[in-house]
């Protein structure tokens, strides 16, 4: 989720990453925003095949591991081109979508690489998540139309109590959230799957105008991996997304079955997201993808 120091507001997107900020993560690792607003992948190869980007949530940004230990940083370590960091914890799908128009717009890219969880799925549904406001989508004659930008400056709470507010209201359930006003609700459950569908639809005609290649990730969060009904839900949300792709010309990687076949999935996260050695893992399938694609 945002983070005031490590964030700053935007009118369009809701947040971004605070362009030349230094921070530390639990374990001491660093966290480091360039000044381009994108989180420190390493030093630049000397390849001289146009950047990758990739761009998703805290999934794709790394949350709680140090830059080099983020997929994209090791991402670029196995391939020795540069891979560039656009995540940005706590985006829902509609903020990623709007984050990889802008960056795409940009930079010279050869290839984007778009991550989502389920999560990103219901977040559509919402203008507010975490005391952010967000903008979100309206379906119109079926059509995406954007609502809540410019996006409003909200005053929030102190940092200090803040944290110390975020580690109950963030057990409450949706209901208790809306009511203090944490997160809110703009569409009804269940409407994220069709404003998402719809924006993958959006994510083809950009890879059909930029003339970049686009690869849809479906990642998986710790719960998945809590029992066979959790990891239902998240898959029954995130299939659909990944055949709307692929069937819109997009491709697509369904990182599940890599993680399915490890007998202690967990083993590849700290607590909700992936630690280094998960992040190695997700690298690994997108270099192995990339390679048939050059091949």
């Amino acid at each position: 989720m945002a983070d005031e120091f490590l964030h700053v507001h935007d009118g369009d997107l809701g947040y971004v990453p605070r362009p030349g900020v230094r921070g530390t993560v639990r374990d001491g690792g660093p966290v480091t925003i360039e000044a381009n607003g994108l989180r420190f992948s390493g030093e630049k190869p000397a390849s001289a095949d146009a950047p990758i980007l990739a761009v998703g949530d805290s999934f794709t940004y790394g949350e709680d591991v140090a830059d080099l230990d983020a997929w994209p940083a090791q991402l670029q370590r196995l391939t020795g081109r540069t891979v560039l960091n656009g995540g940005v914890s706590g985006y829902g799908l509609d903020q990623i979508v709007l984050r990889t128009e802008r960056l795409t717009a940009l930079h010279g890219l050869a290839m984007v690489i778009v991550s989502m969880i389920a999560d990103d799925v219901r977040r559509t549904e919402m203008r507010r998540m975490w005391w952010h406001d967000k903008p979100w989508f309206a379906l119109q004659g079926g059509k995406l139309v954007l609502r809540g930008v410019p996006v409003p400056e909200r005053r929030k709470p102190p940092t200090a109590v803040r944290r110390r507010m975020e580690r109950l209201l963030i057990e409450l359930p949706p209901a208790l959230q809306q009511f203090t006003g944490y997160s809110i609700r703009v569409h009804r459950a269940g409407t994220g799957a069709h404003i998402s569908q719809a924006l993958i639809e959006r994510l083809a005609n950009l890879q059909t105008v930029s003339r970049v290649k686009f690869l849809l990730v479906a990642q998986y969060d710790a719960d998945a991996w809590s029992g066979r009904r959790r990891a239902q839900e998240q898959r029954n949300v995130l299939r659909p997304l990944l055949e709307c792709a692929a069937m819109h010309g997009i491709a697509t990687l369904d990182t599940f079955h890599r993680l399915a076949a490890e007998p202690r999935p967990g083993d590849f996260y700290g607590t909700l997201h992936m630690n280094a050695r998960g992040n190695l893992m997700i690298a690994s399938l997108l270099a192995a993808r990339l390679r048939t694609w050059s091949s």
